[in-house]
């Protein structure tokens, strides 16, 4: 059984940043695809970042892109999520999740994800 677990998230002004990590047990973790996702209040989850088992490839939603990065440490099971110039509209909980689809392609559906975490509150305001 893998286990995800998100922390990192926090009330933060915009122009702030954070730093979001993903701890992934259980399974072979190199060989997963992970992806970052996000849900705000009465809107339905979307893709923010993924990155495949290599980190030769990463993928980001228009709406992030340039300002915030994914990494992963395949030493230390976690993926991290650099969130910069945060904005109001970043507030949402923030979901990691696993894929053991063994490609070099970064899935934004949130469907072809196995496993998932609990989630982390992020909320940007003034």
């Amino acid at each position: 059984q893998v286990q995800l677990v998100e922390s990192g998230g926090g009330l933060v002004q915009p122009g702030d940043s954070l730093r979001l990590s993903c701890a992934v047990s259980g399974g072979t973790f190199s060989r997963y695809r992970i992806g970052w996702f996000r849900q705000a209040p009465g809107k339905e989850r979307e893709f923010v970042a993924g990155v495949t088992f290599s980190s030769r490839i990463t993928l980001y939603a228009d709406s992030v892109k340039g300002r915030f990065t994914i990494s992963r440490d395949n030493a230390k099971n976690t993926v991290y999520l650099q969130m910069r110039s945060l904005k109001p509209e970043d507030t949402a909980v923030y979901y990691c999740a696993s894929d053991s689809t063994f490609t070099e392609m970064v899935p934004t559906t949130w469907s072809v994800y196995d496993y998932w975490g609990q989630g982390t509150q992020v909320t940007v305001s003034s």
